[in-house]
């Protein structure tokens, strides 16, 4: 029988077969992890997405194309993206909460620094650079969650941490648009940064080590590439890869370009008008805990299927030409994705054999790789064809990500 020390210093664990120890729902340690990973998401999409509601200022001030703006963010969430998988081989000998803390606050000290960029290519290469840091983040805190809390209350979780991420995306939207609607956009991004650092700070203080981590010391690539091989060669993972580029890609898509249409004749919104209709993201954080949710209990599977669905209708929604049911289909589109990506990434976890890390950094890297190339891609169709194409483009996107769900869905069937 265990003693009474010992039962006080498991109390917030549970124990399972392999000796791991589980945060369970309902203990301290638990409710310590769901916060602080909810600070990382927040702080993490905060400061990645805060440029976006600025691309009209920054094609204005600096004189480029839609497209050109729109490297801002895209040259970010490509970086992110190659960092992403690097991120997943430090983690493994640096640890998972060493490497999101340094990220974390890496990140917040060069978004305060993009404020004092004087000129546009070096704004770039400080947003480069801010996408290397920030890959420490993502991938590495959806392995955290897959290895410490409890299958069980996984799905919740995952979507409390994308509830995160989509607070922090709308957070960083919404200021930024309304800072420099009245203070210019460099204090805008300024104060942005002080709030990530912030951010970082209490994520650092929150989140409990790691107790089913095992270290690797050194660098062994064959590992690496035996493990990332590993993952592409199960029948389900690639579908749901593929899943993350083609819907965040067509979610990117329309909200980089939906600025400039909105600013526009007829509609003619001003900055703080535009930040404000990103509050639509609050949707989304109730939609990807929500998801997470039915998932663990009606199948993952069928609530990626309903979300994709969601997503298109609300992409087709913003071909009308009244502002409200633009806005409608901006609030529709925002719900479907967010619940998708809650379920497609804690598929990631539940489908991955082993090295979770590495599973999440190939969907990670799919994530931020179809964000950087599609959301700029998206460009030239609105260049060309205007707003028509931009949506005919996110569509065919969304039409292929929902025959790769039932093309997973069935394999694993077929597996179980």
């Amino acid at each position: 029988m265990p003693t009474s020390a010992h039962a006080m210093k498991t109390a917030e664990t549970a124990a399972i077969p392999g000796q791991k120890h589980y945060l369970t729902r309902g203990t301290g340690a638990y409710r310590r992890a769901s916060l602080a990973l909810f600070l990382s998401g927040f702080s993490t999409f905060s400061l990645l997405y805060c440029v976006q509601p600025l691309l009209p200022i920054f094609s204005q001030q600096f004189a480029v194309s839609p497209a050109e703006s729109s490297l801002s963010l895209s040259l970010s969430t490509g970086f992110l993206a190659v960092a992403i998988v690097c991120a997943a081989a430090v983690s493994e000998g640096l640890g998972r909460r060493s490497l999101m803390s340094i990220s974390l606050v890496g990140a917040a000290l060069l978004t305060i620094a993009t404020a004092f960029a004087p000129n546009w290519h070096l704004l770039l290469v400080i947003r480069a650079l801010q996408g290397l840091v920030l890959g420490g983040v993502p991938a590495v805190a959806m392995a955290y969650l897959a290895e410490e809390i409890d299958p069980r209350g996984l799905g919740a979780t995952m979507g409390l941490y994308v509830g995160g991420t989509a607070f922090g995306g709308m957070s960083g939207r919404v200021l930024t648009g309304i800072f420099a609607e009245y203070l210019t956009w460099r204090p805008a991004l300024f104060l942005i940064g002080t709030i990530g650092l912030a951010a970082a700070i209490g994520f650092i203080a929150l989140l409990p080590p790691s107790r089913n981590f095992v270290r690797r010391s050194g660098f062994d690539p064959r590992f690496h590439a035996k493990a990332w091989l590993g993952h592409l060669t199960n029948p389900e993972l690639p579908f749901i890869f593929a899943i993350a580029f083609l819907a965040m890609g067509s979610f990117v898509t329309i909200y980089n370009y939906a600025g400039f249409r909105l600013v526009a004749p007829p509609y003619g919104l001003n900055q703080t008008e535009l930040g404000l209709i990103f509050t639509v993201y609050l949707f989304g954080i109730g939609a990807s805990s929500i998801g997470g949710l039915h998932g663990d209990r009606i199948g993952h599977f069928s609530v990626l299927l309903f979300g994709l669905a969601l997503t298109a209708a609300g992409s087709a929604l913003t071909l009308f030409a009244s502002l409200p049911v633009i806005i409608l289909g901006i609030t529709v589109l925002t719900t479907g994705f967010f619940m998708s990506h809650s379920i497609a990434s804690g598929l990631v976890g539940k489908l991955a054999h082993g090295t979770k890390g590495h599973a999440s950094s190939l969907y990670m890297l799919a994530y931020y790789v179809g964000s950087s190339l599609m959301g700029s891609a998206g460009g030239w169709f609105f260049a060309i064809e205007g707003w028509a194409a931009v949506v005919v483009f996110t569509l065919a996107m969304l039409a292929l990500a929902f025959i790769s769900a039932c093309v997973a869905q069935r394999l694993a069937r077929r597996k179980a």
